[in-house]
């Protein structure tokens, strides 16, 4: 079977799958009952779980999925390989 060669390699894309659970984290941490006008003012819409954490794990998130992406890689290249061969 021969190599196939991928942009990313294996902790890249653990990196972002990482990031990712991050961001639906937050995401679901700032869910919950909205107000209306029926029911009167709900308090719990200014919560901190959902106007600080929630938005953070978010941020978070998106910060290490740059990260994930960037991280760098460490693929031979086939003139290195085939210099050290040579020697």
């Amino acid at each position: 079977m021969e190599k196939k060669d991928f942009a990313l390699g294996k902790l890249n894309y653990i990196i972002c799958a990482a990031s990712f659970a991050l961001i639906i984290i937050g995401f679901l941490l700032m869910t919950g009952s909205s107000t209306s006008i029926e029911e009167g003012f709900q308090p719990d819409i200014f919560s901190t779980r959902r106007i600080v954490i929630g938005p953070m794990f978010s941020f978070f998130g998106f910060l290490l999925m740059i990260v994930g992406i960037l991280y760098p890689t460490k693929q031979q290249d086939d003139s290195t390989i085939q210099d050290s061969a040579k020697a």
